[in-house]
């Protein structure tokens, strides 16, 4: 974006973008993070972890193995989502103790 764009057009879009996301209501806020990590994660789309995985499984040079793939789809998925949303969490809990307690509320 900086070789296209240039330092300026770029420091103007991040102003647009953070105002943008201040005026938004804590509600919005807490359901959009929760919509962005699900499609990001997306823990319940097993094929496309299994092809993920396999991928890089298979890019690291080791041979195909179903289970060990199947075993790292059912956890790495799950894991990464709690990794994240705790990050989230702390994140959110520095800034807006009220988002806080709307993300805890949807996402329960």
């Amino acid at each position: 974006g900086y070789s296209i764009l240039g330092n300026q057009e770029l420091v103007l879009i991040n102003s647009l973008v953070q105002e943008f996301i201040y005026n938004l209501s804590d509600t919005i806020k807490a359901f959009s993070i929760l919509l962005l990590t699900d499609l990001c994660i997306g823990f319940h789309s097993t094929h496309g972890w299994e092809l993920v995985i396999g991928f890089v499984y298979k890019d690291f040079g080791f041979a195909q193995n179903d289970q060990i793939i199947s075993g790292l789809v059912s956890t790495f998925p799950v894991i990464l989502d709690t990794i994240l949303k705790y990050l989230i969490f702390r994140y959110l809990n520095r800034i807006s103790p009220s988002l806080v307690v709307i993300y805890h509320s949807m996402n329960d």
